[in-house]
């Protein structure tokens, strides 16, 4: 049977060692989930608000558990490579238009890598780079609509 986790634990000891429930970010955002840590031990998710990557979870005489994401393939567009700021904003918008994400990292903008923004890329010209990174894209804080 699973221990059931409710959300990140406020407090523990920070001397314990920490084990790792190493999980996606798109899996990370869920609210309900059931994954095992690195030692095996089974944790089903229930909770009130999806967990941060680095969270402590779980806690037991000898250790806590963290969850850890995992890095994805990601295109970053270095700064250094626009032109200006207007075409860094135009490119922002252009994928906000088809509705994907967005993490601005240091020196770049980075985004999860997709053939549609590969072809968006490629169509306009814009010089990007393919890497295995930790995205963590930026998240609005007032929720919106389309009117």
């Amino acid at each position: 049977m699973p221990e059931i986790i409710r959300g990140a634990l406020p407090h523990f000891r920070y001397d314990k060692p920490i084990l790792l429930l190493c999980t996606d970010r798109l899996t990370l955002a869920k609210r309900r989930w059931r994954q095992c840590a690195e030692d095996g031990r089974d944790f089903g998710f229930d909770l009130e608000k999806p967990l941060c990557n680095g969270a402590v979870f779980f806690e037991t005489d000898s250790h806590c558990y963290a969850v850890s994401q995992t890095p994805e393939p990601v295109l970053e567009v270095p700064f250094a490579d626009a032109s200006n700021p207007s075409a860094m904003a135009l490119l922002g918008w252009n994928i906000g238009n088809l509705h994907f994400p967005i993490e601005i990292a240091e020196g770049c903008l980075r985004v999860a890598d997709d053939d549609a923004l590969r072809h968006l890329f490629e169509r306009e010209h814009i010089h990007f780079v393919e890497a295995v990174k930790l995205f963590r894209p930026i998240t609005s804080a007032s929720p919106h609509g389309h009117h």
